[in-house]
């Protein structure tokens, strides 16, 4: 097969490119260029896709032997990612601009312009695995749990997973970084980028804060009385504690967490630990990895946290929302996350985060 490497400049994407070419495809690398100016967003060694990460995927390119060239994917990612993380905070909203990314950028313009160009799919170094079915491939978990990534994939339609060729799924991260050095690639020992890679230093609040300004609103308790003040709502998130500021404590001393963002009237509402239990959730734009979800009830597993624990649940589909109801209470969790569910390994879809109860 014609393939595409997307060759991110980090050690897995190395490692999937040479295996692909090692399984007899014809290869292409290619590093995304995700902003116009690239010390816009970040140099070092924090991000995914840095200056430094374009030298490193062009040399790693090199000495697997195949063509390297560099997309200029800047106003896609800007619209697409970038935007988008703006507005889901700005409507109160704690969004994944990682599953963004693989949705809008790299398994649907890279995708789509591969195709255009003749390409039958796009490799990546993510962790995971597709399977053959009657329906075309399924997507499931990777060998190695602790580096799974199945979750920032669930926003893949069927035909995109029938697009994307995994090659690390079946291996351990360490065993990657071990076949790097054989392989004579530089990169076999570069740490894992971290943070979001368009926000400077990891510093969340203060990205939005110059963009989004900074209102001062009320922070009140269930009751509606105000017992402290915010700088700019977005920068709450459900669940929190710490750096709330209040200024009247509660008669017992407890702390007090966000449990509700209303970017409407700019409040932040606070209570106690026990208010943030949850048991059903709805999500909303829900994708399919495979058979459609009907309104059956089924058993399976909801996972709400890229590295977080997956929770036994009952899942249907109601004509507009993906439901999980949980065996047992979940604390804290903040709309505009994402909700997959699995059947086993298997990942059944995905849905936008869109009400708790």
């Amino acid at each position: 097969m014609k393939l595409i490497a997307a060759m991110s400049g980090g050690v897995d994407s190395a490692v999937a490119a040479a295996r692909a070419v090692e399984a007899g495809h014809d290869v292409i690398g290619v590093h995304l260029a995700l902003a116009a100016n690239p010390q816009k967003y970040r140099s070092g060694a924090r991000g995914c896709c840095t200056i430094e990460d374009s030298h490193d995927a062009r040399r790693a390119a090199d000495v697997i032997g195949i063509p390297f060239y560099i997309w200029d994917m800047a106003q896609e990612f800007h619209d697409g990612v970038v935007e988008n993380f703006l507005s889901e905070y700005s409507a109160g909203r704690t969004p994944n601009p990682c599953l963004r990314c693989n949705e809008k950028i790299k398994f649907a313009a890279v995708l789509d312009r591969a195709r255009a160009m003749g390409f039958d799919g796009v490799v990546t170094g993510h962790y995971a695995n597709t399977r053959e079915s009657e329906n075309g491939k399924t997507l499931h978990r990777a060998v190695d749990h602790s580096k799974d990534q199945s979750y920032v994939l669930a926003v893949l339609t069927r035909e995109q997973i029938d697009g994307a060729i995994f090659p690390l799924g079946d291996t351990e991260k360490v065993d990657i970084r071990k076949e790097a050095e054989a392989r004579g690639l530089a990169v076999a020992q570069k740490p894992d980028s971290h943070d979001i890679c368009f926000v400077p230093s990891g510093d969340n609040a203060g990205w939005l804060h110059d963009r989004l300004g900074s209102e001062v609103g009320p922070i009140v308790d269930q009751d509606g009385k105000k017992i402290g003040e915010h700088k700019g709502a977005y920068t709450y998130t459900i669940g929190q504690r710490k750096g709330l500021g209040l200024t009247v404590p509660t008669a017992d001393g407890s702390p007090r967490f966000v449990l509700k963002i209303e970017p409407v009237t700019n409040t932040v509402v606070v209570g106690s630990r026990e208010e943030l239990a949850i048991s059903k959730i709805w999500g909303e734009r829900a994708i399919w990895c495979g058979p459609d979800v009907t309104v059956e009830k089924r058993r399976g597993f909801v996972q709400i946290r890229a590295h977080g624990s997956a929770l036994d649940c009952t899942y249907y589909f109601d004509g507009s929302n993906l439901i999980a109801e949980l065996d047992e209470p979940l604390l804290g969790l903040a709309t505009g996350q994402a909700m997959v569910i699995y059947d086993g390994d298997r990942v059944v879809g995905s849905a936008t985060i869109c009400q708790t109860e």
